[in-house]
């Protein structure tokens, strides 16, 4: 029995929103993906996890956004953790437990522009495959730079056309605090836990 070919998709999600769940659709759709793991991110060494959000509210909001979607999975791997988050110890700690899976790692450009310099990037390359993000269908940096760590590390990544949707989690963060409307950035069902808990307020 072969096994699954399993997205990852990590971030604080900090909130959730459309874009990471467009693009995690996106991913599954046209690689042909079995589910995609929406995966909260503990410490990332590369940002401070700002607003005085819990990690138990991040996960609850990505567990919710995540039921609204049959193949998408909520994954506290990374939460478990007590130290500094690392893409490549997920990578290694999942492909231990689940050897036949084919783990595809998905992406925005701004990230591929700095995966060399992750933790023993590498092995990342080595681990996974990297599905990378485009909103513009005429952007060929990224066709660029993928082509070059292709070669570079005998890498399988590949390019993703998505939707433009220039949707950030700080402006989330600000629109709530500000008190101004959210809706269709995000699901209304992440929106009313929010609302609930008074969050970013």
């Amino acid at each position: 029995m072969r096994g699954k070919k399993i997205g990852i998709m990590g971030g604080t999600f900090n909130p959730i929103h459309n874009g990471h769940l467009i693009l995690g659709e996106m991913a599954y759709e046209q690689f042909g993906l079995d589910s995609v793991l929406l995966m909260p991110n503990k410490k990332p060494y590369y940002k401070d996890i700002s607003g005085n959000i819990t990690e138990e509210d991040r996960a609850a909001m990505v567990k919710i956004a995540a039921e609204e979607n049959d193949h998408f999975q909520f994954s506290d791997i990374e939460l478990k953790r007590s130290e500094t988050t690392y893409t490549v110890d997920t990578l290694e700690e999942l492909t231990k437990m689940y050897p036949d899976n084919e783990y595809y790692f998905i992406l925005g450009k701004d990230s591929l522009d700095y995966l060399e310099k992750w933790k023993n990037s590498s092995r990342i390359m080595e681990l996974s495959k990297i599905i990378a993000a485009s909103r513009d269908d005429l952007d060929r940096k990224i066709d660029e730079k993928i082509k070059e760590l292709n070669q570079k590390y005998h890498a399988h990544i590949y390019r993703l056309n998505s939707p433009n949707l220039e949707i950030s989690s700080s402006f989330l963060r600000k629109s709530l605090k500000e008190g101004r409307s959210c809706r269709y950035l995000m699901p209304d069902s992440v929106l009313k836990y929010i609302k609930e808990k008074k969050l970013y307020e």
